[in-house]
């Protein structure tokens, strides 16, 4: 096995463990959630279980009824997702490339749902004193780090020439 195939298999194993995470903290809620009578489980001042089935794109953004549309919206996303793990493939920078592995592992827990369940699970509810953000989950924090990275880095390249 040469240098390539092993950095392959572990990029592939990158995406996997996101995607293992994202679906692991899933079903643990699923199941809690369906044998318990709670709407939202407090675990501190800011920080809640709440269940939301998310039909849209990032933070619920263009959720749609479950029709033409919805497919076509899966669509696109499977073909960005796509596009993202060629993006990653090639490229020479390896902060670039694990940004966009983070990316490419979030979006396929998440493609996972649309697929399965015909919507995402998002579960993740911050509570800071009256600013309440948007409910989300595991993958999107992947997807939302590679994105920031990507930014960051390109704002400082930027910045530097």
């Amino acid at each position: 096995m040469n240098g390539n195939s092993k950095k392959n298999y572990f990029y592939f194993a990158f995406i996997a463990l996101i995607f293992a995470a994202d679906r692991v903290t899933k079903i643990i809620i699923l199941n809690i959630f369906k044998t318990s009578d709670f709407a939202t489980i407090k675990i501190n001042s800011f920080l809640n279980f709440s269940l939301v089935w998310n039909d849209g794109i990032a933070f619920g953004l263009f959720s749609l009824e479950k029709n033409f549309s919805y497919n076509i919206l899966t669509s696109i996303i499977i073909l960005i997702a796509i596009y993202i793990i060629f993006l990653a493939y090639k490229s020479s920078n390896l902060l670039e490339k694990i940004s966009y592995l983070m990316i490419a592992g979030g979006a396929s827990g998440n493609i996972f749902d649309r697929l399965y369940y015909s919507s995402v699970v998002d579960f993740i509810d911050i509570t800071i004193n009256n600013f309440h953000w948007f409910i989300f989950n595991v993958a999107d924090i992947f997807i939302s780090l590679g994105i920031v990275i990507l930014l960051i880095k390109e704002f400082l390249n930027k910045k530097y020439e």
